[in-house]
């Protein structure tokens, strides 16, 4: 993945309009609850303010439905990203109204101009090459530092690439630095750890992986749907019936590729959904009628820690229980400890598993955790995102 980023090419002077991810949430009051997403995009609004570009900063923040609405606004992300800069951030009314255009014409270079939400747009989803024209009239140069948004085709992730010369910025050109070698040339043996509730969200991701791991750790709900495929009673666990066969295909085909691909061998069971119910670890193979899996149990989380310790690559994406009761969290929390302690390069990939780690307190013992988490999964399923297949090549 040779693309073109901000250091390849001249930005002094030039104006520049960014794509961010400032998708960050925020409480009733509008106040910003967690701004990681500002701070991840620093690096490069920094080189293009110490370099005496003229940034225009375009973003989206939610999913407004019919244009304008303030609780939408992206104005709580420029005053915190002017906190953080230490300088203060212009900020447009609109997207490509006469206030945006009139600020970015009159940018000074080292200023930072923060459009509002490119989605109060319905033109933005739709990638309208009329609007994406509007929005590169107000520049020279485009760069996407957007990995969370770059698995989708919209205007301002892609169709910009089409009026403007385009590069990536560094947190792009850190997810496909280390995402891509760890697909393309892992140090091994390189481990794959796929959780969550179903297989059908991962299918495409195990296909892809099985080419390319040493060994392959099956954990989450969707582990049930394998265990059913090997004959085993699974009581009243989450199952996509719909997905046995294919579950006994990939078990096959591992096998035939030397893949190791490891499933529970214990559980921890439930009564019913829900933290307080009565739980029991019981073997796979010896699941009760009326008992709901859980978590991975003891023994498997012994089985996947050691797999982990001797990984020199490892991926992990999708928790390995019920994560959010705290009764069932165990599994996850034990994957992340052992991955956190194991010396791989470990790459987590956005969603679940990022919170996991996050929580835990283990993020800075972790070589990347990605931005995107819909990005990451496609990223890991080997197909071409768009938001990156754009840009100039070196």
């Amino acid at each position: 993945m040779n693309k073109k980023t901000i250091e390849d090419i001249d930005v002094a002077g030039k104006k520049v309009i960014v794509r961010v991810d400032f998708n960050v949430p925020l409480d009733a009051n509008g106040k910003i609850t967690d701004d990681k997403r500002i701070v991840g995009a620093l690096p490069t609004i920094k080189y293009l303010v110490d370099k005496g570009a003229k940034t225009i900063l375009v973003s989206h923040l939610g999913r407004p439905k019919d244009g304008f609405e303030d609780k939408f606004s992206m104005k709580p992300t420029a005053v915190r990203l002017g906190e953080l800069l230490g300088k203060n951030v212009i900020m447009a009314k609109d997207v490509i109204g006469e206030d945006a255009k009139a600020k970015a014409a009159a940018l000074q270079s080292g200023e930072v101009l923060m459009l509002e939400n490119v989605r109060f747009h319905k033109e933005e989803t739709k990638n309208n090459p009329d609007f994406a024209k509007e929005l590169a009239s107000m520049a020279e140069i485009f760069v996407n530092d957007a990995f969370g948004t770059a698995h989708r085709a919209h205007a301002s992730t892609a169709g910009l690439a089409d009026y403007l010369p385009a590069v990536c910025g560094f947190l792009i050109k850190k997810e496909i630095e280390i995402m891509g070698k760890a697909l393309a040339n892992p140090a091994r043996p390189f481990v794959a750890i796929l959780g969550g509730a179903k297989v059908s969200d991962k299918i495409a991701v195990i296909e892809n992986l099985i080419d390319k791991v040493d060994t392959l750790i099956i954990g989450g709900g969707m582990a049930y749907t394998f265990l059913k495929a090997k004959g085993y009673n699974i009581g009243t666990s989450i199952c996509e019936e719909d997905k046995v066969e294919l579950a006994k295909n990939l078990m096959e085909k591992a096998a035939a590729k030397g893949v190791s691909l490891l499933l529970p061998s214990d559980n921890a069971v439930a009564k019913e959904f829900n933290n307080d119910s009565e739980k029991q670890i019981v073997a796979s193979n010896a699941m009760p009628d009326g008992w709901m899996g859980m978590d991975i149990g003891p023994v498997t989380i012994e089985k996947y820690a050691s797999a982990i310790k001797d990984a020199k690559t490892v991926i992990w994406n999708g928790p390995m229980g019920v994560f959010e009761f705290a009764n069932f969290a165990t599994g996850t929390k034990e994957v992340a400890k052992a991955l956190a302690e194991s010396g791989a390069i470990s790459i987590v990939g956005g969603g679940d598993s990022a919170a996991a780690v996050e929580q835990l307190g283990f993020a800075d013992k972790i070589t990347h955790i990605s931005t995107g988490g819909g990005a990451s999964l496609e990223y890991l399923e080997g197909k071409i995102l768009p938001g990156i297949d754009v840009l100039m090549n070196k």
